[in-house]
């Protein structure tokens, strides 16, 4: 069993790995290799029985995909992309990354041939949707997204549902809610902050808050994301059909009720490190977002998400103790 995974050095990435490293095995077979490409080489200890083989690559190089490739990987998890607000800020950039780079894989396995069918699961976006919204969102809501980042995405889902249904590939497509609370620095995704309002403020330090306190969003917590991600891998896709493509289940809140559940969890004097500060561009991106789903046919297909947002924070907060004792020991 070799595993491919693109996009290895980012947080879900890693967090994706960690969890094939410590259950050994997936659909009931053990791994034997992990491929860890990503743009910058992840930083992976060596296991036992397990063979990491780390790589740094651009996933937009048709030649380094088609290498990749050629080890015939069973299960290909492709999270590698240009985040939001950097897509939108770098026209070019986003499409040869995002959109460029989902064609040459999917390339790459049809040009293999013969009875090669690798399952691919594909991380998309709730952003391949635009307004005007109904709410809930459904499962046949149109896909009108009003960002390029999102078209992007829309477009990879479209190919996917083709190369599946023309059986080259074994697709199966999950469209993350945005996830909190990711740990670490700030990235150039527009909805950073919905992380940053959280960790930083239990770190001891301000956080910005860009847009109002009604605000409303769909979430999740990265141990959900890496659950998406797992479940994807091994479901029976055949229930799938021709939508390739699935809403993963997440939570609808706004931006005052995940600062309640943060003073709740952690006390006013944590709360209050919140300062608020319009930021239009990002008002602006963030008002085209989605809201809130009925993700039906995902829940129907054994996918999972957090009870609560109180849940996400405390379980970021674990998360940074382990961090910290692993660091420390």
């Amino acid at each position: 069993m070799r595993i491919l995974v693109l996009g290895a050095a980012g947080m879900v990435g890693r967090r994706l790995i960690d969890r094939l490293l410590a259950e050994g095995t997936i659909a009931g077979q053990e791994i034997d290799v992990i491929d860890a490409v990503d743009v910058v080489a992840a930083e992976i200890p060596a296991t036992g029985r397990i063979t990491i083989d780390v790589k740094a690559s651009d996933v937009s190089d048709p030649d380094e995909i088609a290498a990749m490739i050629a080890k015939r990987p069973d299960i290909i998890f492709h999270l590698a992309a240009i985040v939001s607000g950097e897509a939108e800020a770098d026209f070019e950039k986003g499409y040869r990354i995002n959109q460029a780079g989902m064609s040459h894989l999917l390339e790459a396995i049809r040009a293999k041939g013969g009875n090669y069918r690798p399952r691919l699961v594909f991380t998309s976006s709730i952003a391949v949707f635009g307004a005007p919204f109904e709410e809930p969102i459904g499962d046949t809501f149109l896909m009108a997204p009003l960002t390029s980042y999102g078209t992007q995405k829309a477009i990879c889902e479209l190919l996917l549902n083709d190369y599946s249904r023309k059986g080259f590939v074994d697709g199966v497509g999950i469209r993350l809610p945005t996830i909190v609370v990711r740990p670490g620095k700030p990235n150039k995704a527009a909805s950073s902050f919905f992380s940053g309002i959280i960790r930083e403020p239990l770190a001891g330090q301000e956080a910005i808050l860009p847009v109002a306190d009604d605000v409303r969003h769909w979430v999740a917590s990265p141990a959900s994301a890496v659950g998406f991600l797992m479940h994807a891998a091994t479901m029976d896709t055949e229930r799938l059909g021709a939508r390739r493509c699935l809403t993963m289940p997440g939570l609808s809140v706004t931006i005052a009720e995940m600062i309640e559940a943060l003073r709740m969890v952690a006390g006013d004097e944590v709360a209050g490190r919140i300062r608020r500060e319009p930021d239009a561009v990002i008002e602006k991106i963030v008002a085209g977002w989605p809201r809130d789903f009925a993700a039906d046919r995902a829940l129907q297909a054994g996918f999972t998400a957090d009870p609560d947002f109180a849940s996400i924070i405390k379980a970021h907060i674990a998360d940074e103790k382990q961090r910290a004792a692993q660091a420390g020991a």
